[in-house]
């Protein structure tokens, strides 16, 4: 069972995600700003992050991911922004951060499936 951590300070969103993704495959753990996301991503080791961007308080999704990736015991994780921020130079922040994917709110919820499946497929494999 793979663990995916949805990090959002909306409750609802969490909630959908967790919804969207719940089942056999997946066991889903919630955050709600990039600084519970970090201690629970070192205490949990989830193979995926889905991280929101605009997030109250000192670390937003950007700063998150980044401090993840930086991290030896994080580092491993992969990462998908889900953020209602798609402008062309959001995306671009998102992936230099080390986001391995950006993903637009509002969303189709097949459609995230099916990005997390993509995303979680690649795991072990070697990226450049």
């Amino acid at each position: 069972m793979k663990k995916i951590l949805v990090v959002d300070d909306q409750p609802k969103v969490r909630e959908l995600v967790e919804v969207t993704l719940r089942g056999d495959n997946y066991l889903i753990l919630q955050a709600e700003s990039g600084e519970k996301a970090i201690e629970i991503a070192r205490a949990e080791r989830p193979e995926l992050i889905i991280m929101d961007v605009m997030m109250p308080g000192g670390i937003d999704g950007i700063e998150a991911t980044r401090i993840l990736r930086a991290d030896p015991a994080t580092k491993h994780a992969k990462v998908i922004m889900l953020t209602a921020k798609g402008q062309p130079i959001d995306r671009d922040l998102g992936l230099e951060a080390g986001a391995d994917d950006y993903f637009v709110k509002p969303f189709s919820p097949l459609d995230l499936i099916r990005k997390v499946e993509d995303v979680l497929e690649l795991e072990g494999s070697v990226r450049t």
